[in-house]
């Protein structure tokens, strides 16, 4: 082509000369509009102008002409292979084993009973070392297209000092055994929660009711955002605060697995409690003295209550009496009672803050433990029944509309009560949030170590005399204790 380009130029070159030349020749018959001398220039800067034109256009038509030579060559030298030559060579017998060169280390083993296979050729420290033949895969199960992509894969890991066999198996172990979403927040759970999180039992029976029927068995790599979110919208419906709650767990869970390099995913991070549910709302409910009255009266009616089984009576006895969570009064066990001192100490790992909480036992409720322990005494809670948070937690939380009260309270909503009376009566702040189980803050939480026991000791005997009072029928607050 560039050949047959080169004789076209030329001939126009030619064709265009002998017609200035022409011209020239039978200038006699023109009219005379300039002189010779100005006509004999004329000639020579058309023939300059003739003669540079040729040279530059051959000078281009050679370029090109090398150019695309070299790219021919360079081509055929790195990828010489075609599929047409390797289905040629498939199955083909052969009295010896052959290797054919692709390029760039790449190069298919065909053996003597025709199977072809991918191979590369390596050294880890140059012509210093032994060569290394790594093989890729097998035609055509691995595509020439694909070991091409893998042969340049190869070299990259090699420019950045990384042994193309290692590479491999690794990818090849996260592709055939990927790290499902189940697995991911199980190994949270084990390796962190479990030793560092209140309740991580109860956060993994949320896992295994609301995320792992859903998308606990998809990789997690394979787990996009959309999959997330329709999970977290499906319990969004019938619980916004704990689709909310579930999503910051599970961001803190895949943080943990990607900072130990057990499972990378990056799908949530963008994700806000308000996108998927909504945050739990600081609650402000106190019961009044006559709410009071009615729960208080209700705990001590053993006989025909319709308002609350004998567990949740059990229950409520120590959440409205001590101001205590939930949790600490389902994990209690008899040995963290002692009679002889009349205390409870409520051990570091049932306290939400990490340290042991000392509460003195009121004076009035003394008898009713003796009595309690005489029937649980050989049961593993001081309850005598085992029962979940979260069944505890519902249960209670709909005793307000069986006693006809006029607005929602639930079982943490008595420690506010607590804290509310105690505080109301003139105790002191930090005497309460011992009592609370609260950390106190700033330099007070430092070195602070008092115990404040006599205080906190009159302060149990005044509530309790308190309560009893609002269903004896004397209500007139004593200032005894203050």
């Amino acid at each position: 082509l560039a050949k047959k380009a080169k004789e076209q130029v030329s001939a126009r070159v030619n064709f265009f000369t002998k017609k200035v030349t022409s011209r020239r020749n039978n200038s006699a018959t023109c009219p005379d509009f300039f002189s010779n001398q100005m006509k004999e220039k004329v000639f020579f800067l058309v023939r300059r102008f003739c003669f540079f034109w040729k040279v530059l256009a051959v000078f281009i038509i050679c370029v090109l002409h090398c150019v695309l030579q070299k790219r021919v060559i360079n081509h055929m030298a790195l990828n010489k292979l075609s599929d047409k030559k390797l289905r040629s060579l498939l199955g083909r017998r052969s009295e010896r084993q052959e290797t054919i060169a692709d390029g760039n280390g790449l190069s298919v083993r065909v053996s003597k009973y025709g199977c072809v296979s991918f191979v590369f050729f390596y050294r880890l420290a140059g012509r210093g070392t032994a060569p290394i033949w790594l093989t890729l895969g097998k035609y055509p199960d691995l595509s020439l297209k694909s070991a091409r992509e893998m042969r340049d894969q190869c070299r990259t890991w090699l420019a950045e000092g990384r042994d193309p066999r290692i590479q491999i198996k690794i990818e090849r172990e996260a592709t055939l055994q990927p790290v499902t979403v189940r697995e991911a927040l199980e190994y949270w759970l084990d390796n962190y929660a479990m030793d560092k999180r209140r309740g991580a039992e109860h956060i993994r029976q949320c896992f295994g009711k609301h995320i792992y029927p859903v998308i606990g068995h998809v990789p997690l790599s394979d787990c996009s955002i959309s999959m997330w979110i329709k999970c977290f919208d499906k319990i969004k419906k019938v619980a916004p605060v704990q689709a909310g709650a579930l999503l910051r767990i599970s961001k803190q869970a895949l943080k943990f697995c990607r900072v130990r390099k057990y499972a990378i995913s990056h799908e949530i991070d963008d994700l806000e409690v308000c996108d998927v549910g909504k945050k739990s709302a600081r609650r402000s409910r106190v019961l009044t003295d006559d709410e009071i009255r009615d729960l208080w009266r209700s705990i001590n009616t053993d006989y025909d209550n319709h308002e609350l089984s004998y567990e949740n009576r059990i229950i409520l006895r120590f959440l409205v009496v001590f101001g205590c969570r939930l949790s600490e009064v389902l994990l209690s066990s008899w040995v963290e009672w002692d009679f002889d001192k009349k205390l409870w100490r409520v051990p570091a790992d049932h306290s939400k803050n990490g340290r042991e909480i000392i509460r003195p036992i009121p004076d009035g409720m003394f008898n009713w433990l003796v009595t309690l322990k005489k029937i649980t005494g050989n049961k593993e809670n001081v309850i005598g029944f085992d029962m979940r948070q979260c069944t505890a937690s519902v249960t209670i939380g709909k005793t307000w509309k069986r006693m006809k009260h006029s607005e929602k309270w639930t079982a943490h909503d008595m420690r506010r009560v607590f804290a509310t009376k105690l505080s109301d009566h003139g105790f002191e702040h930090n005497v309460v949030e011992q009592l609370l189980g609260h950390t106190l803050g700033g330099v007070a939480g430092v070195y602070n170590r008092s115990q404040y026991m006599d205080r906190k000791k009159e302060a149990m005997n005044w509530w309790y005399d308190y309560l009893n009072k609002q269903i004896s029928g004397d209500s007139n607050d004593s200032n005894s204790y203050a």
